[in-house]
């Protein structure tokens, strides 16, 4: 039993949409959902259930087709953190400035907090509530899989913008030396 995961650059921003999947039952979970025909795509051709949609934080790039594909598959959204309802609310103006299509505010069927727990299929992952970038920021761990789904956290090099409302480049540094850092070694 092993989570797979694969990366699926989306939106013109070219975010990081990742489809997580659980190997035994074939149930999947789609963090951060940008285009919904390459997810649709990719989910058909692996043969995989959707079961839940998972958001890392509410901006458009990530947040702004959340809403029409988890109705589309008729699946619930989890998260972010509550703090983030500031982002979501704002969803419709996001995509006006950035010429994205239209998105109405979104409120997740289920807010996540730091220790919470997210059901894939057989596995498991762990939510940690890293702040700085967005004000309710989460990321997901899976200890079994050794895998992190860290959304605008960190990045190849270098890490998430803080300068954005409610951005604070202090706790952003914060989450990720006393969560992050604290991962075993083997974390991707």
């Amino acid at each position: 039993m092993a989570l797979q995961y694969h990366v699926i650059p989306v939106t013109p921003f070219a975010q990081n949409c990742s489809v997580l999947w659980c190997d035994v039952s074939r149930r999947a979970a789609v963090v951060d959902a940008g285009d919904i025909d390459l997810i649709r795509q990719f989910v058909e051709q692996h043969k995989l259930t959707v079961e839940k949609l998972l958001l890392t934080h509410g901006h458009i790039d990530h947040a702004g087709a959340c809403a029409s594909l988890a109705a589309s598959l008729n699946v619930p959204i989890e998260g972010p953190q509550r703090a983030e309802s500031f982002w979501l609310d704002q969803l419709p103006h996001q995509g006006q400035m950035f010429g994205f299509p239209p998105s109405a505010p979104l409120v997740p069927d289920r807010w996540l907090e730091e220790g919470d727990q997210i059901s894939i299929g057989n596995e498991t992952l762990q939510v940690l509530h890293c702040p700085g970038h967005t004000p309710g920021h989460v990321v997901f761990y899976s200890a079994s899989a050794h895998l992190l789904v860290a959304g605008d956290v960190l990045f190849q090099g270098s890490i998430g913008r803080t300068d954005f409302p409610m951005g604070n480049h202090q706790q952003l540094l914060d989450a990720i030396e006393q969560k992050l850092f604290a991962l075993p070694d083997e974390t991707r």
